[in-house]
Formats: structure tokens, C-alpha cells, sequence
């Protein structure tokens, strides 16, 4: 058996039952490229996709700098196909391209805003769709919640994910008194004792200093979460140098969301006649317009075919210059040696 041929038998079972046993895409749960990358000095990389021309220069940057890549849908429940149209996408990018590095799907970060029973019971059901459509990481914002309600919200929501041992990642709620890291320490806690299993926390840029990194915050975080078994995630909304990535990782953070470039990246592929209605409905809805863009996708006028090859070239330079500075280069051969070993799958 080939080293790819054990690595895509850690495949979880809802990705198997999407893209089919014979696929030779290597779609993982990150919990599995947390432990293959324990000893090496880098986080998991994980970029949104905006718009879909923007795969096929990010799954090249990956094999460029021969990377694990995450892929992220920002909003999974804007439809009831939309999960599934991604990973359809994605694969289907992968397949072309024969791409046979590890790559993990994430699903939000989904924002969580009440606790009222409509409200989580469709939530519910949107996870349900993503956990049926391929994603092995749903990603859920509480940032809106007290620690209670979010406590109380995840306990509700998790069962499709504890029923496919997938990854769970939340972020930290309302900030009281304790500041920062009394909110990751109360919901970690309280989720503990619920029982619920969780991968990541992820924490926003924003929450980390004001305009400037505090780093002994986040190594407190680092410290708070590592001590529940929990790896930090930090949501990196910055649209400077990728450079400065490399603080995180040397704080600890085992996983970097960067949000930042590829939304402008993205949003200047289209015309101004297209991209301006964008801009206005996005500052009408108070998000970031790459974010509509993905939403809205769909329905706009195709690329050009010029507008999409410069879209890969661009999306090519975000996604190496993000990886190296990650300390993602060769992430790819290590994890696959090390989950292609007879002890490699030790759950």
C-alpha cells in the first residue's frame, strides 16, 4: 500500500460518502494533521475561498510549497446547496490539478447570535447539511453570546459532529471583567463538563491587542486552551505582509485563519460594473464584501477567462507567501510519513 493509499484511508466517513472511495483526493480531519505536525514548528493554514476561480492558484501554492492546506467556506448556510457546491468545488479542483497533498475543509465560522429553540433547531439542521456535504471542521462564532448562552448553544448543536467524531472549533463568548482569558477558560470549562469535544478556539486578531499583538495574552490563551486539550486558532483579518504570521506560531497557535488579503484579491476579478453593486450591498450589511462576493457568486456574470488566470496568479502569491511564513513548507511529506507509519492512526 502506497503512502497516499493510508493516508486517504484516515479519511472521515462523511467525506468517503461525498466524493466516493475512488477519489484520490486526500480530504482529512486537521485533528489528524494536528498530531502529524506535533514536533515541527508551524500551524495549519486555512484561507477562504471567495470566489471558486481563486482554487485552483491556492491548491498550486500548496503543492508549490508542498503544504497542508485548509479551505474554508465563510458561509455554509447561505443556502441549502451552498455546503455541498463547495465541496463539489473543491474536489473537483483537486481532482483536475491531481492534487495528492493533505487538505481539510472548514465550514464557517458560523455566527451563533441566540439561544432561542427556532434558532438552534435550524442551525442544526444547516450543520447536518455540511457534516452530509463533506466538511470534517465547523466552525462556530459565539462572540455574540454570554459564556452561558454559548455553553448552552454548543451542548445543542454538536450532536452532528460528536455522531461523525468530526472536529469542532468555537470562539471564545462576551468578554466579562476577566477579560479574555477568563472567556476561553469559562468555555472550555463549562464545555468540558458537557462533555463536548472540541479541537480548536479560535480567537480574532482584534481580541489580541489594540493594533498590536500582545503576546503574552495569547500565550496565555495558548496556555489556557492547551490545558482542556485545546489547540488555538487565530482569525487574522490583517491585510499586511504575511510575515508577521510567523508571531503566532512561535506563541504557539497551531492553526492561522487568514482572512485578510483574498477578499480585495478576489472582488477586483470582477469589472467595476459588477464589483461596485457588491461593495454598496456588503456596507449596507455591515461584512466585508470578499465575504458577500461568496455568497453572491453564483449569480454574477462568469470571469473572463483573462480576469480568472489573473485571479489564480494572485490567489499563487497570497497562498505561498502565507504558507512560508507559517512554517508550512514540506508540512505535507512530514504529515503524510508520519500518518503513513503502522502507529500513525493512534485516534
Amino acid at each position: 500500500m502506497s503512502v497516499l493509499d493510508k493516508v486517504l484511508s484516515l479519511r472521515p466517513g462523511n467525506v468517503v460518502a461525498r466524493v466516493g472511495p475512488g477519489s484520490r483526493v486526500p480530504l482529512l480531519d486537521p485533528r489528524e494533521l494536528l498530531r502529524a505536525l506535533e514536533s515541527k514548528p508551524t500551524a495549519l493554514p486555512c484561507l477562504p475561498v471567495l470566489a471558486k476561480g481563486a482554487l485552483p492558484g491556492l491548491l498550486r501554492a500548496a503543492r508549490a510549497e508542498d503544504a497542508v492546506l485548509g479551505l474554508a467556506c465563510p458561509h455554509p448556510l447561505a443556502d441549502r446547496g451552498a455546503p455541498e457546491r463547495f465541496v463539489q468545488a473543491v474536489h473537483a479542483a483537486a481532482q483536475e490539478a491531481e492534487h495528492t497533498r493533505p487538505l481539510f475543509l472548514q465550514a464557517g465560522p458560523i455566527r451563533v447570535t441566540s439561544t432561542d429553540a427556532d434558532v438552534l433547531d435550524a442551525l442544526q439542521e444547516g450543520l447536518f447539511r455540511v457534516v452530509d456535504a463533506g466538511f470534517a471542521l465547523v466552525s462556530l462564532d459565539l462572540s455574540r453570546l454570554t459564556s452561558y448562552e454559548a455553553v448552552e448553544a454548543v451542548n445543542a448543536l454538536v450532536g452532528p459532529l460528536k455522531e461523525r467524531e468530526l472536529s469542532l472549533e468555537v470562539s471564545p463568548p462576551q468578554e466579562s471583567s476577566g477579560g479574555l482569558v477568563d472567556a476561553c477558560a469559562t468555555l472550555l470549562e463549562g464545555l468540558s463538563q458537557w462533555q463536548v469535544p472540541v479541537r480548536f478556539l479560535r480567537v480574532a486578531d482584534a481580541r489580541l491587542g489594540d493594533g498590536e499583538l500582545d503576546v503574552e495574552l495569547l500565550r496565555r490563551v495558548v496556555e489556557t486552551a492547551a490545558g482542556k486539550g485545546v489547540a488555538v486558532t487565530v482569525d487574522d483579518a490583517s491585510t499586511g505582509a504575511a510575515q508577521g504570521l510567523s508571531s503566532y506560531v512561535a506563541a504557539g497557535v497551531r492553526k492561522v485563519d487568514r482572512n485578510g488579503p483574498l477578499g480585495p484579491l478576489a472582488l477586483r476579478a470582477w469589472p467595476p460594473e459588477v464589483r461596485e453593486p457588491v461593495v454598496a450591498r456588503a456596507q449596507a450589511a455591515g461584512m466585508p464584501a470578499g465575504e458577500l462576493l461568496s455568497v453572491l457568486e453564483e449569480g454574477l456574470p462568469p470571469l473572463s477567462p483573462a480576469a480568472r488566470e489573473t485571479l489564480e496568479a494572485l490567489s499563487f502569491a497570497e497562498g505561498t507567501e502565507t504558507l512560508a511564513a507559517l512554517g508550512a513548507h514540506r508540512s505535507a511529506s512530514v504529515a503524510m510519513a508520519f500518518l503513513a507509519k503502522p502507529d500513525g492512526d493512534l485516534g
